[in-house]
């Protein structure tokens, strides 16, 4: 009877795998013990093949994967680089794993669901604890947005820029990484939509509402603002989205 269970997997493609998750492992260590610091630049691919005694497809594919863990920085052309250890590092090495996941029906939602959830509560930090410095970031960041109006691509980076400021108030530096995670996991999609003048103006419009209720200091209207405004926005592109 024929085997239907076997795979066709060559002894050497085995044995470049396990050369290349050693050489990974090697590197975490450098990395994780501070023999190779941050912005250091990594051995040349020529040097790590004469010193260790690995092919230059197995330092390729520890080099790939050391990337892909957010662990070094690679470039064509350039050296890899020790990457420096920070929240946005965190959130890179799952990039391919959320763009996976944001094909199936009802992901996009849920990952707008929690970003409506976090800046809920976001909204009534700054009503109750902004500084001077925060609302005056604030009003800038809207001035900036209401005279992007006009321009659809512009505004929608002010857009983002405006929400951004939120996410800065706490001080807490895992909340700006989660918002530019935000928006190169959302961004695509909502990129799809069509833009003109008219929602542009109701955006800024909820925009400046929201500004107004941290100004006043009224947590229930700045939450209140912040949800009218991410319902609308997920009603007007939700039709363009493959999510149902």
């Amino acid at each position: 009877m024929k085997n239907t269970t076997s795979f066709d997997c060559p002894d050497e493609k085995i044995a470049t795998n396990r050369a290349a998750d050693e050489l990974i492992r090697h590197f975490v260590e450098l990395i994780n013990t501070g023999q190779l610091k941050e912005g250091e630049p990594l051995p040349t691919e020529r040097k790590i093949v004469e010193t260790l005694g690995v092919s230059r497809t197995v330092v390729r594919e520890a080099i790939l994967a050391l990337a892909n863990k957010g662990l070094v920085e690679a470039r064509h052309r350039y050296r890899p680089v020790v990457r420096k250890s920070d929240f946005d590092a965190a959130f890179d090495t799952i990039n391919d794993v959320v763009s996976r996941i944001l094909v199936e029906p009802g992901s996009v939602k849920y990952l707008y669901d929690t970003r409506v959830l976090i800046e809920s509560i976001l909204v009534r930090r700054a009503a109750t604890g902004a500084t001077k410095e925060d609302i005056l970031a604030l009003k800038q960041a809207l001035a900036t947005n209401r005279e992007a109006i006009g321009d659809s691509e512009l505004f929608y980076q002010t857009d983002m820029a405006f929400h951004s400021i939120l996410y800065l108030i706490p001080q807490n530096p895992v909340l700006p990484a989660i918002h530019r995670a935000y928006t190169a996991w959302l961004s695509p999609r909502w990129l799809l939509m069509p833009s003109n003048e008219e929602k542009n103006q109701i955006n800024f419009e909820a925009h400046q509402k929201i500004y107004e209720a941290i100004l006043m200091r009224d947590p229930d209207a700045a939450e209140e603002g912040l949800c009218e405004h991410l319902t609308y926005a997920w009603n007007q592109v939700k039709d363009y989205l493959n999510d149902d």
